[in-house]
Formats: structure tokens, C-alpha cells, sequence
């Protein structure tokens, strides 16, 4: 039989039975980090350097995603998705999404092989190929899209700035109280219903977290509030909000309902959001 074309490579399907579910193991002596690859893009890149490994189905990859849209980078950072599904190999490429146009991987794990002998860790998206260095250069999803917001402005012209320089600190304050209680909170418990309160009275009195523009604060919060279900629906300005960022294209063309577990959560996402205009920030 030929050998197939890299291009041409597909992993084959999910089989639990034969490779197990997957697992991540990190033991409790291992001072490495979960997502162990930490680097950033190069000063002044050249489009066509990087390309990221996403999946429809993750939120962290999903902020990414959004971030890369905002970023204006569609010519400048390519992009492909993973399978939605996997076993105890993780993450591959199958039919649905299509092979790995870059290096014709089938399993994403064989990127991290390739840039660390023997990996032992989480193989996680997004990931962060480097085509110039040929290895990972970042599975740190806060990384990756800062990065996306911050060192392309030379090869692209930002839809929106989603991370500047007078709001970083701002952005970086309110995630340190959003990522535990809401994005790595348990849906439902009362911890997240009391924070989803509080962010429903704080934007009853502006269109957006930090005021009338879109910014790295909302994205990391839009993607827990699309997988979260019929329970938005309780929390009218938040719920108006949420539909007032999907009908931005950035935001509406990375959300794929039919990857998430609960779907749309049964909500009218195209029903017409009423949000407070003109409040500065």
C-alpha cells in the first residue's frame, strides 16, 4: 500500500478499549507546571511562523481563538482543530477537522514528542507550534492569546485592542477573582451563583466588564457563560451581555453549540440583547 501523503494522514477513531481513557498524570513530587511550555512569540515575527493547534469543544482554546480573531491575524497565524473526541493518545486529527496541515501529526502528542523527548505531561490545546524552531512553544492558553493581543501589531491591525496598556492591570485583578469562582468554578454551587450575581448587577450599569469596549476580561468570561446552560437566562443583564458579544463575529464564528455538552443550554442566543451604550469606562 502507498504511503499516504503527510497532508493525507488521519488518526484512527477514539477506541477506548484498546488505549484506555486519557489521564493526566502529574505526581505530586513533579514541580513542573500542567502546561509546561511557557514561551512567547519572538519580537517582530514574520506571518506564517506559527500556527495553532485549537479544538472547538475547550474553552481555553476558545479564548484563544476569539483573541486570534480580535487580533486581526486570520493572514498572519494559522490555525487548525483537533478531533473532538479522544482516548488515552489525546487529542488527534481526524476526518471531521481535517489532518494536521502542518507536520501531518496524527496524534497532537507527537508535537510535544517532538519538542521534548519522552514527554510525560498534559497534551492540551491550544498549543503554540513554532514552524522556524519546529517545536511547542506555548500550551499556556493566558499566554498565547496575550501575546495574539499584543506582538503582531506590526503585521496587523487590531479589530479591537483586547489588551491595553492602561486596562492590564485592571484585566489581571478581575481574572484573579473571575478564574477561580467562575471559569474553574463549579457550576451551580453557591459560590458561582453568588459570583454570577455580582456580575450581573456590574453590568447593569455598563455595556462591557471594563466599560464601553471589549477587552481580555470578557472573552476569558464569555466562555464560561456559553457553555453555561438555561441557569444564564436567571441573570437578565448578564444574559444580555453574553448576546450582545455573539453577535461579534470574533466571538459568534468560534462558538460551536453542537461541541458543547449541553449544547445551547436551550437559550435563544440570536434574540436581541438590550446593553447600556456610551458609559465610560
Amino acid at each position: 500500500m502507498p504511503k499516504l501523503p503527510r497532508s493525507s494522514r488521519l488518526a484512527s477513531p477514539v477506541d477506548t478499549t484498546a488505549y484506555g481513557e486519557y489521564r493526566i498524570t502529574q505526581r505530586p513530587d513533579d514541580p513542573r507546571p500542567l502546561y509546561r511550555f511557557a514561551g512567547h512569540v519572538v519580537d517582530d515575527p514574520q506571518p506564517g511562523r506559527y500556527h495553532l493547534y485549537a479544538g472547538w469543544f475547550c474553552p481555553w482554546s476558545q479564548r484563544v481563538t476569539i483573541a486570534h480573531a480580535l487580533a486581526g491575524l486570520r493572514d498572519v497565524v494559522t490555525v487548525s482543530y483537533v478531533d473532538n473526541a479522544r482516548d488515552g493518545r489525546g487529542w488527534a486529527f481526524r476526518e471531521r477537522y481535517g489532518p494536521d496541515p502542518v507536520n501531518g501529526f496524527t496524534l497532537l502528542r507527537q508535537a510535544y514528542e517532538a519538542t521534548e523527548e519522552g514527554f510525560d505531561g498534559h497534551v492540551s490545546v491550544p498549543t503554540l507550534w513554532d514552524r522556524a524552531t519546529a517545536q511547542v512553544i506555548s500550551n499556556d492558553f493566558k499566554g498565547i492569546g496575550i501575546d495574539f493581543a499584543t506582538r503582531f501589531r506590526h503585521l496587523a491591525t487590531p479589530v479591537i485592542d483586547t489588551y491595553p496598556e492602561a486596562h492590564r492591570e485592571e484585566i489581571e485583578q478581575l481574572d484573579a477573582w473571575l478564574n477561580p469562582a467562575v471559569n474553574r468554578g463549579a457550576p451551580n454551587s453557591t459560590a458561582f451563583l453568588d459570583a454570577l450575581g455580582t456580575l450581573d448587577e456590574r453590568l447593569a450599569t455598563r455595556r462591557y466588564l471594563l466599560g464601553p469596549a471589549i477587552t481580555e476580561a470578557d472573552i476569558r468570561l464569555y466562555v464560561t457563560l456559553v457553555r453555561y446552560g438555561s441557569g444564564l437566562a436567571d441573570f437578565p443583564h448578564l444574559w444580555d451581555y453574553a448576546r450582545d458579544l455573539y453577535t461579534v463575529p470574533a466571538f459568534r464564528d468560534t462558538t460551536d453549540f453542537t461541541t458543547f455538552g449541553q449544547g445551547d443550554g436551550g437559550l435563544d442566543w440570536d434574540a436581541p440583547a438590550h446593553r447600556p451604550e456610551g458609559i465610560p469606562a
